[in-house]
């Protein structure tokens, strides 16, 4: 890693201004996929492979047909 916590001259804003590097980009933790959205994933992924020519109404219909309570948004996206 380039920016070191414990640097014993330079503070971690001082590290980042010289990297041009916003602080809060260095502290940004990205949010994680739920299980629901992982397994969801998987299903599009394989279903897709099977027919790459469904589009987002096809695969929602598909989806809604396994049980899955969703909305069209969420196949979109």
């Amino acid at each position: 890693m380039l920016i070191e916590l414990n640097h014993p001259n330079l503070s971690i804003r001082r590290q980042c201004e010289l990297l041009d590097l916003h602080r809060s980009s260095f502290y940004y933790q990205p949010a994680r996929s739920s299980a629901l959205n992982l397994e969801l994933m998987h299903l599009i992924d394989q279903q897709y492979t099977q027919t790459p020519f469904y589009g987002w109404p096809r695969m929602t219909a598909y989806l809604r047909r396994l049980g899955y309570t969703i909305n069209a948004k969420r196949v979109r996206a």
